[in-house]
């Protein structure tokens, strides 16, 4: 999960130094619970979309190169260039074919060539300057690719029911954007953004995969809370307490909360591929 430094974000920090710090034990298996709770539905997209055989890839923000490899494993594309500011789990499972490149795709020299296939799963809604990014992104897709963009949903409301798992939820969203600049708020204006970025057609989907007790997805919220929890208390919605009982809470029988979403649109850049 690829994030760069911006001035932008209201406490200053940064994705990977403020809070979800990659040398911090344990953040790869955080990444990886995520992993499998999305990535099927990530890869489902991908094929649907066509990707394949003779695609070079570009996928941004790769986190443990979970998608990268599965690209190459499954899909069989040509190519993927995985790119994130910190490439240390990228380079634990060398793969013919996947190269990985550290960099800051928020800087103005961010300009890796174009690519079939431009994925970025988790990144932009860390990103104040996202709007910029996308049209970035969009540069990047050669003539009959696609750029699709994947990011969260919240699902925490005013009018959803008040248990520990909303709480902290509500705690966790507003202490990223707090410290970090995370910002859900805008996802569901994807569509329109790629559209503006001169991609056509578009369209878009959400995704909401089950809490259930032990599974991938939930011990990914604890893993997070854990992470984020200064930023939680720093809100003042949730206090230690609260983040220990919403943890409990994900691991019982007494949980009836929905996940976060996982939004993912795709545009097409017009014109015949390579």
């Amino acid at each position: 999960m690829n994030a760069s430094p911006h001035e932008g974000a209201p406490g200053g920090g940064r994705y990977g130094e403020a809070v979800f710090r990659p040398e911090q034990a344990g953040e790869g298996e955080r990444i990886d619970f995520g992993a499998l709770a999305y990535d099927d539905i990530t890869m489902a997209r991908l094929r649907a979309l066509g990707v394949g055989p003779g695609w070079r890839c570009l996928d941004v923000g790769a986190g443990t190169g979970t998608v990268s490899r599965r690209l190459l494993d499954e899909a069989r594309v040509e190519s993927v260039l995985a790119v994130d500011r910190d490439v240390r789990f990228l380079g634990e499972r060398p793969v013919a074919g996947l190269d990985l490149l550290e960099a800051d795709v928020t800087a103005p020299d961010f300009a890796p060539g174009r690519f079939r296939l431009v994925h970025a799963r988790f990144v932009l809604m860390h990103l104040p300057e996202h709007e910029r990014v996308v049209a970035r992104l969009a540069e990047l897709v050669a003539p009959g690719g696609v750029l699709v963009l994947s990011d969260a949903v919240d699902l925490t409301g005013d009018r959803a029911p008040a248990t520990p798992y909303t709480l902290a939820m509500r705690a966790m969203w507003q202490g990223l954007r707090d410290t970090i600049g995370t910002d859900v708020s805008w996802v569901p204006s994807y569509p329109q953004l790629l559209r503006g970025a001169g991609l056509v057609p578009v369209a878009a989907e959400i995704h909401v995969p089950p809490l259930v007790p032990g599974s991938p997805l939930s011990r990914f919220w604890a893993d997070t809370w854990e992470r984020s929890r200064a930023a939680m208390r720093g809100t003042g919605l949730v206090d230690d307490a609260g983040v220990d009982a919403a943890i409990r809470y994900l691991d019982s029988d007494a949980c009836a909360s929905l996940s976060a979403g996982m939004l993912t649109a795709w545009g097409w850049r017009p014109g015949e591929s390579a």
